[in-house]
């Protein structure tokens, strides 16, 4: 099974040096998937430093420097996209999204989604019987000579029982 991450990098890369205008006119780069999937993150819920490195590294296999993510999360605050609070014991600066940011992300989803999800569609299936889109894993069968995608085996069996 393709892993959608992967899918995500690729697109992602090919629209590599995008750019948008923040609140404070201040031009914030998304140039690599690090920065995008920083901010997606983010968008999930507030993050300190360390756990983005963490996730970023669990997700898409590769862990990223702090020379990455912190100068990316500082040229953020400044833009107004995030901002900080303390919390704990040592005082972990937990990084989230404003409302602009909110937007600002959502903006980003939106453009890489059309993408994506224009590649991804190419890769779907549609079950005979029921009609649902199958990414991956589709039961197959060949039905009076005629090859037939499923989504589950019961459709199959619904399915021959009806023709």
């Amino acid at each position: 099974m393709l892993n959608i991450y992967y899918i995500l990098i690729y697109q992602i890369q090919t629209y590599i040096n995008v750019t948008a205008q923040c609140t404070n006119m201040e031009e914030v780069k998304v140039t690599n998937i690090v920065k995008f999937f920083s901010l997606f993150l983010l968008y999930q819920a507030p993050k300190h430093g360390y756990e983005l490195i963490k996730e970023i590294e669990s997700h898409l296999g590769t862990k990223p420097s702090t020379g990455q993510i912190y100068p990316f999360l500082n040229t953020l605050l400044e833009a107004g996209i995030i901002k900080t609070k303390e919390e704990g014991d040592r005082e972990k600066k937990v990084y989230e999204l404003t409302k602009e940011g909110k937007k600002f992300v959502e903006k980003k989803l939106e453009m890489f989604g059309g993408v994506i999800s224009a590649n991804i569609e190419k890769d779907l299936s549609t079950c005979a019987h029921c009609g649902c889109k199958v990414y991956s894993g589709a039961h197959e069968e060949v039905i009076e000579g005629e090859k037939l995608i499923f989504c589950c085996k019961h459709c199959a069996g619904t399915y021959k029982k009806n023709s």
